[in-house]
């Protein structure tokens, strides 16, 4: 693991747009990814990133889908050199027809 310091330099890159391909691969049919959002984060021993998809469909049952997709990205195999995917999170939106994924990553 790279260490941290506040007064290190960020890294140059970042894995937001991989992590977007990756998951539009693990999405099951009926399901279109949207809008994305990228928000840094810390905590005392660890830095990296929170990564927030939204998701649409035009049939089924949210909440149904929102298991299955959580069921899915919990066992997903991410590739994304210098990060490690810590958690993955899905939740039913208020808006009918959408899904929230966040994707913690931290630097490796």
């Amino acid at each position: 693991m790279k260490p941290w310091s506040p007064a290190a330099a960020p890294r140059a890159f970042g894995p937001h747009r991989r992590l977007r391909c990756l998951l539009a691969r693990q999405l099951p049919r009926g399901l279109s990814l949207g809008s994305s959002t990228l928000r840094a984060w810390a905590s005392a021993n660890f830095v990296g990133s929170s990564h927030q998809f939204r998701c649409t469909f035009a049939t089924g049952e949210a909440e149904a889908l929102r298991a299955a997709l959580d069921a899915q990205l919990e066992g997903a195999e991410w590739r994304l050199p210098g990060h490690v995917v810590a958690d993955t999170a899905v939740r039913t939106e208020s808006e009918a027809g959408a899904l929230q994924i966040e994707i913690l990553t931290i630097e490796d």
